[in-house]
């Protein structure tokens, strides 16, 4: 079971082992009986369905890695994205699985694995598109127009990196909120390509951009690549998780959960050949 809230003896002593400034250890979590994740509520990265299971790219992944590490059930906290890593360094949880983009900016706060996924970007607006917006840099050359972000997300990153000003841009608390606001009050949403593509699924006023076009920065077209976060100092857990994954990524298993939520074949390959290192290092 993947269960939102479980109380009882281990559930006591986990949280109070998360709520000291000890490492939490593979050991304490196996005695535990299950280990405590987050994730924010955006499809199809990570999500709370309707029966209170967790679903998406990161908690299946994780479910599956967890299962090889001898860890059975996770209780997990659906959390606003731009709170996630708060949560964690606050240890309300002992990893994130939301297939937060790995950059520098995280890397100085928490400990990502190996990348999990790659993915692009894109815009969500009107139906019809009437402002006619292909790629970011679209909305910076008008600046009479709105673009709405995720409060946490670095989309904001690109999005300024290409001259778009900080009063066109509308905050946003959740993935839930781009609908209404890119109908009554923003020219466009900005979030990655396959977030982008769920919202639009079935909806009669907005549209996906297409084709789109990736913002380039520093010369180099954006390409995201997502990873579980951990807090640094529980050094031994992360190791574990993170030669767990590694190991998983090559089963044919994985392949087939990334594709079900509709990654290509390109973007697992892409993730396959970055390495964490290199992306915490802006490389």
């Amino acid at each position: 079971m993947h269960k939102t809230v479980r109380y009882g003896i281990a559930a006591l002593a986990l949280m109070a082992g998360l709520g000291s400034a000890q490492a939490l250890t593979l050991e304490e979590v196996k005695s535990a009986g299950y280990i405590q994740g987050a994730t924010a509520n955006e499809v199809p990265y990570g999500y709370m369905k309707e029966d209170g299971t967790a679903a998406g790219i990161g908690p299946d992944v994780a479910i599956a890695v967890l299962k090889s590490m001898g860890i059975n059930d996770v209780n997990w906290t659906v959390t606003p994205f731009g709170t996630l890593i708060p949560g964690l360094k606050a240890r309300r949880y002992a990893f994130v699985a939301a297939e937060q983009n790995i950059s520098p900016e995280r890397c100085r706060q928490v400990a990502f694995t190996e990348p999990n996924s790659s993915y692009g970007e894109g815009l969500l607006v009107k139906k019809g598109n009437p402002k006619k917006l292909t790629t970011y840099a679209d909305i910076a050359k008008d600046p009479s127009l709105k673009v709405a972000v995720v409060s946490g997300a670095n989309n904001i990153d690109f999005l300024r990196a290409v001259g778009v000003k900080e009063d066109q841009i509308i905050i946003i608390q959740a993935n839930a909120d781009a609908l209404s606001t890119v109908q009554t009050r923003a020219d466009a949403y900005a979030a990655t390509e396959l977030t982008v593509a769920k919202l639009a699924e079935g909806q009669q006023g907005v549209e996906q951009v297409k084709p789109f076009t990736d913002p380039i920065v520093n010369g180099k077209p954006v390409r995201n690549y997502g990873g579980f976060a951990f807090r640094p100092e529980d050094k031994k857990l992360y190791e574990a998780f993170n030669t767990a994954l590694v190991a998983y990524r090559k089963t044919d298993a994985y392949k087939r959960t990334l594709k079900s939520y509709g990654l290509s074949e390109e973007s697992i390959e892409a993730a396959a050949a970055k390495n964490v290192k290199d992306l915490c290092a802006g490389k």
